[in-house]
């Protein structure tokens, strides 16, 4: 564990002022020894603050000082919790950390199941492994909202797909969480044959009832890579049964929006794909609650690159390679033939998962190996390369396959190659390639700010 440990300062912080540097640790502030960075955003609330420091060598140091009660510390941390994530007591039958490469990073096979993790960042939890001590906890301190894995409400079959008894107690610990003043968003992964159908009826019809407390519900297709070992046969969606969950979505989604004016429940992206039907509108997803969940993505993507304004002149022909997962290739496809300037030449290059498999068709899960292969596999000319960011390592410039991006610059020194995020960044790119440019630098998944203010970062947790 890297209890309370500092990786970066900022200038001019009040942790530069008091000579904080990366590699020191925060042990307790003002007596109270700290689990994560919830405890010290509210110890650290107080204007007389005495803090004790275990410096790299060891040694020991207490730093008594006065601050404005709104005051940053500007530290950021080596994790969010200093006391050891929270394990997932589950061994559920989707489950996606089971089907990562054996070889990958260990940090990618971290089955992490934490409540603090879900407040601080989004992370989805099963409550599976909570107790009293936890909800009251989230009570004392208004821990709100988090998000939950809730897959369904039948508790029999809830158990059975997590391979956990009290994940059976589903309806007793959302009723905890509601009366510790708690609100969450829910999410369902939705397996063919398992929990859809009369089933996600269900889940959806008591999720609904428990509004306010849930504010929305998304409901995503189950991923199935190759080095899924588990022996309970799932089932991917095919075309028929994509669209049958659309429908069932839709006849809800009319009718909470004429109840409530918002939608409350939506899919993930990839059952539009599958069933060949557009996306919804706009309006549909109600500002995107669920936008770090992946729903609404390619909404989202669409409606910034119609509502970016860039433009410039070649002088010279200008050749860009546009890197994506399949599923979404035919988008990009669409808006590069909505951009005509004069020697500008798009090329879409879908790369097929060989990593995971490919029934893995998203961009952010493309790693840099696959990248290059499909890549080098293209003849013609080459100016340009536009990878997906959300195929890079939140805060670092490597890929799921631990290859950096300046490999993959170095495997193509003819081209500049640059990341995209949403349709903003893919206008500007289009449209004005010359000057354009995505800077990475100085973000983090663990940055700290007192006064209880958190942010999710934008591509989420691993």
């Amino acid at each position: 564990m890297n209890k309370g440990e500092i990786i970066r300062v900022a200038a001019g912080s009040l942790a530069e002022e008091l000579g904080l540097v990366p590699g020191d640790k925060i042990l307790s502030v003002n007596g109270k020894e700290l689990r994560d960075i919830i405890d010290l955003s509210f110890a650290f609330a107080e204007e007389e603050i005495d803090l004790l420091v275990e410096h790299a060598d060891g040694e020991q140091e207490m730093i008594s000082f006065d601050k404005d009660i709104d005051e940053e510390l500007g530290a950021e941390f080596a994790a969010a919790v200093f006391d050891g994530i929270r394990r997932c007591a589950n061994n559920c039958y989707f489950c996606f950390v089971n089907m990562v490469a054996p070889h990958m990073r260990s940090s990618l096979h971290i089955k992490d199941d934490d409540y603090r993790l879900s407040f601080l960042y989004g992370n989805f939890v099963t409550l599976s492994n909570m107790g009293e001590a936890d909800f009251r906890r989230i009570e004392q301190l208004h821990l709100s909202p988090l998000y939950v894995s809730v897959q369904c409400m039948n508790p029999e079959l809830r158990a059975q797909m997590l391979r956990c008894k009290r994940a059976a107690l589903i309806n007793e610990q959302l009723d905890r969480l509601e009366a510790a003043g708690a609100d969450y968003h829910t999410q369902v992964v939705l397996c063919a044959g398992l929990n859809d159908g009369e089933e996600l009826e269900r889940t959806i019809r008591e999720l609904v009832a428990r509004r306010p407390h849930v504010l929305s519900l998304a409901v995503v297709p189950v991923g199935v890579t190759k080095f899924r070992t588990d022996p309970y046969p799932l089932k991917q969606f095919d075309a028929a049964g994509a669209a049958a969950v659309i429908d069932m979505a839709e006849r809800w989604q009319k009718r909470l929006r004429e109840e409530t004016g918002r939608t409350f429940l939506y899919l993930g992206d990839e059952f539009y794909f599958l069933a060949g039907r557009e996306v919804p509108p706009t309006e549909m997803y109600d500002g995107f609650p669920q936008l770090d969940n992946g729903i609404g993505l390619t909404r989202s993507f669409l409606k910034d690159f119609e509502e970016t304004q860039a433009s410039s002149s070649y002088d010279a022909p200008v050749y860009l390679d546009v890197v994506t997962g399949t599923s979404v290739a035919p988008v990009l496809e669409r808006l590069a033939q909505s951009v005509r300037q004069t020697n500008l030449h798009v090329r879409i290059v879908p790369v097929p998962n060989e990593y995971f498999g490919t029934t893995v068709n998203v961009s952010g899960l493309l790693t840099g190996q696959d990248i290059v292969r499909a890549l080098r596999a293209l003849p013609g000319p080459r100016t340009g390369i536009l990878i997906p960011e959300p195929a890079l390592r939140a805060g670092e410039d490597i890929f799921l396959d631990d290859m950096t991006l300046a490999e993959l610059r170095a495997a193509f020194p003819e081209a500049r190659v640059e990341p995209v995020q949403g349709g903003s960044d893919y206008r500007r790119a289009l449209a004005d390639w010359t000057h354009y440019h995505k800077a990475r630098a100085g973000e983090t998944a663990y940055m700290w700010q007192s006064n209880a203010a958190y942010t999710k970062p934008a591509t989420g947790t691993e």
